[in-house]
């Protein structure tokens, strides 16, 4: 199979991810801080050195600060619930998935005042428009570091800066970017740093973490034991188990450390030139099908490895089966978890095809899909044709 789905989760993983989740699990499987035995104490030193690897991937100068959730979403939802309170007002954008949009729609409803800054079709975001919306009551911004629908990449340096000004802390979702667009939150000035560990970071499903800035405070969202100040009712008041109640996910956090070795050894900056030669290839190739329509910027350079297309007169969905059964080629239709990005460039509610290369496919990979995409649309225009001669 011709896997083209990174951007929901990242396939195949790096050897090393699957050979240290294997150990872990093995040899290593006991509940780490929380028992006093060498194999607890190992599960803790496991997940220390995962710790410390990601802070050296992102520029994190306190590896504590570095606070391990199931996945983006669990990541997004203690920033967001952590922070604001009835009363507050919070900014984002027109091109978030539902791990921003449904938190801030409870939240809503619980008194929080949100405003969206609308995108462009081509997922555009203008910095201007933050410092005309910022008031007095404004708690957070909440922003999507790059489109999981158009792939588009928000200008984020300019937005935390102008959020700065006013004092107001930002929240980067970086579901899309992490490991696959470098990220310094020292040089940005991010002052949370929402991640999933199952994309770019090649890590197992079920993992994910949340940076938080040495000056953030954020209320638990999540209360249970932490394996320290155990005499206590309230959560440690110190971090990252302030923020980590029950068992990690220590198998997991292995293999996402693998996955962040792997990074700190091949480079970010040597994936995202490879996924930009892949993107610009589709880019320019299903440009020039006929019956196919590509959405978002056109320099590869300003995007994420995401291209979403359609093809006139067919459904996505079907357009996604012909692929997967046809061609073997894995893809993802719909609305992608974002429907205020489908609707902000006119394909809500069928949504349509995204096509994802990442660090391990091929530019025979996109040859391929190229010609699957040609064929597929060549015979949906054949029968159209059919249909308007009967």
């Amino acid at each position: 199979m011709i896997y083209l789905d990174n951007a929901a989760t990242s396939h195949p993983k790096p050897e090393s991810v699957y050979e240290t989740v294997d150990n872990v699990l093995r040899n290593f499987s006991a509940n780490p801080g929380r028992s006093g035995h060498k194999m607890a104490a190992e599960a803790d030193r496991i997940i220390f050195e995962a710790r410390e690897s990601i802070a050296k991937l992102f520029g994190v100068e306190q590896s504590d600060h570095i606070v391990f959730t199931p996945n983006a979403t669990g990541a997004l939802n203690l920033a967001i619930q952590g922070m604001l309170d009835p009363g507050d007002h919070c900014i984002t954008t027109t091109t978030e998935h539902n791990s921003v949009v449904r938190p801030l729609h409870f939240l809503s409803q619980c008194g929080v005042g949100v405003d969206k800054i609308r995108a462009t079709p081509e997922g555009v975001i203008d910095p201007e428009r933050f410092r005309r919306t910022i008031n007095l009551r404004t708690k957070l911004i909440v922003m999507t570091h790059a489109s999981n629908v158009l792939g588009t990449i928000t200008p984020v340096a300019e937005i935390i800066r102008i959020a700065h000004e006013a004092g107001v802390p930002v929240l980067l979702d970086a579901a899309q970017t992490a490991g696959s667009v470098p990220i310094n939150v020292a040089e940005l000035g991010v002052d949370l740093l929402a991640c999933p560990g199952h994309k770019g970071l090649y890590g197992p499903q079920g993992t994910g973490f949340l940076y938080i800035a040495p000056d953030v405070s954020l209320k638990p969202i999540l209360f249970g034991g932490s394996g320290s100040r155990s005499d206590h009712q309230d959560m440690p008041d110190f971090l990252p188990d302030r923020y980590e109640a029950g068992t990690l996910n220590t198998p997991g956090i292995a293999g996402l450390g693998a996955g962040v070795e792997f990074l700190l050894a091949t480079g970010v900056e040597n994936i995202r030139k490879h996924e930009i030669r892949l993107c610009g290839k589709l880019l320019l190739g299903l440009s020039a099908i006929e019956g196919v329509r590509v959405f978002g910027v056109r320099d590869p350079s300003k995007r994420s490895s995401v291209v979403l297309f359609d093809i006139e007169g067919m459904d996505p969905a079907a357009v996604g089966d012909a692929l997967d059964s046809d061609y073997e080629i894995a893809a993802r239709v719909g609305l992608h978890c974002a429907p205020d990005a489908h609707k902000t460039i006119g394909t809500y509610p069928t949504g349509g095809v995204r096509l994802s290369p990442g660090y391990f496919n091929t530019e025979d990979d996109v040859d391929a899909t190229l010609e699957a995409v040609r064929a597929i649309s060549a015979g949906c225009l054949e029968n159209s044709l059919v249909r308007r001669m009967q």
